[in-house]
């Protein structure tokens, strides 16, 4: 590649979640490419990111719906002229976003069309994906997803032709996600852990149902694990306590990944469930961690799982229930999903993601 290739990251964050984990773990294997990262100086990282231009970081989620719109406005308005005055011939956006009706010539990436499953009144998501996120696949020269059922989504939701998307799964480090031995333990009673936000879509309402049913659920605890959310999380604390579970159900809200691996090492099971996901990091880190898995049967969960999980239809709260019980009762079946699950999390590393990836831009210039 001759032409420098531009890398839009100004949608990154003060605190990483899939998408900026995204970039964080590909950008490092992007070496052979001459490339110009579009970044706020607030969130560069010197031994990631290679050619700054820097934009403002008020173009960031950290700055709410304004930061949205402006960002978007920022895209449409201004990155036409970047593109040209670099001299670049590609924009490559971990996000699906691009200066529409413009010769900007781009590869997006998709990584789930959830508000369209699941809008939320009022939410400024909704319009977004309704309307422009369309226009911006229609326009992409090439499209990447982190899932076959996130390609069948495009393909069904906007009508892209399939042979303009790519499915490229995503990775995880495994110096971080691993199996840790003599481990000090954390809590006197074991727990089944949910990792994630507590909207709606992801079900976390169904899991304290079904952990109230679980048979043994006084000798265990359920650990909540994300940010809590003013909207929701009082909802499931007010449901814990009229289910006589509240001294049971634990809040930790934002979980540093660091810390992460030793909740994972450590929990009975990870308790999964979610109404869809466009991939699906907690049961890929799960895995790779020997921590059993619950999970979806349903959108790309599978996908990740294989055959290394329990899945379950995620609208019955018996059948999670039943799963839990399960995970206490039957210790054989717990460590042959610990062996599938840690051989299923080798089919997956950044180094594919980025390799994948790398070749996808090539062929598309």
């Amino acid at each position: 590649m001759e032409k420098p290739l531009l890398v839009n990251l100004s949608m990154l964050l003060a605190k990483p979640t899939g998408i900026a984990n995204y970039v964080i773990n590909i950008l490092p294997y992007f070496d052979s490419l001459e490339y110009i990262s579009l970044v706020a100086k607030q969130y560069y990282q010197e031994n990631i990111y290679k050619n700054p231009y820097f934009v403002s970081e008020k173009y960031s989620p950290d700055y709410g719906s304004k930061g949205h719109f402006l960002r978007l406005l920022w895209t449409q308005l201004k990155v036409p002229n970047i593109y040209q005055q670099s001299g670049s011939n590609l924009l490559f956006s971990p996000v699906p976003e691009m200066p529409l009706f413009s010769k900007v010539k781009s590869v997006i990436m998709v990584h789930d069309l959830i508000p369209l499953r699941f809008p939320k009144k009022n939410s400024p998501l909704t319009p977004y994906f309704r309307y422009y996120i369309p226009q911006v696949c229609q326009q992409a020269e090439h499209i990447i997803c982190n899932s076959k059922a996130t390609a069948d989504d495009i393909i069904n939701f906007f009508g892209i032709n399939a042979d303009k998307i790519t499915p490229i799964y995503l990775g995880y480090n495994p110096e971080t996600f691993k199996v840790i031995d003599k481990i000090k333990p954390i809590n006197k009673k074991p727990f089944f852990l949910y990792l994630g936000r507590h909207d709606p879509h992801k079900n976390v309402e169904r899991i304290v149902s079904a952990f109230a049913q679980f048979k043994h659920h006084q000798k265990y605890e359920l650990w909540l694990a994300g940010p809590t959310d003013s909207r929701y999380t009082p909802l499931l604390k007010q449901q814990a306590k009229e289910l006589n579970i509240a001294h049971l159900v634990k809040f930790l809200d934002y979980v540093k990944r660091e810390d992460l691996p030793i909740i994972l090492n450590q929990a009975q099971a990870l308790v999964f469930p979610t109404l869809w996901e466009g991939f699906g990091f907690p049961v890929l880190e799960a895995i790779a961690s020997g921590t059993p898995v619950i999970t979806s049967n349903i959108s790309s969960l599978p996908e990740v799982v294989g055959d290394a999980g329990i899945l379950v239809n995620p609208l019955e709260v018996k059948e999670i229930a039943s799963a839990m019980n399960l995970m206490a009762e039957d210790d054989k079946l717990r460590q042959q999903l610990r062996e599938l699950g840690l051989k299923q999390a080798q089919k997956f590393s950044w180094q594919k993601t980025a390799q994948a990836t790398i070749e996808l831009l090539f062929n598309v210039r």
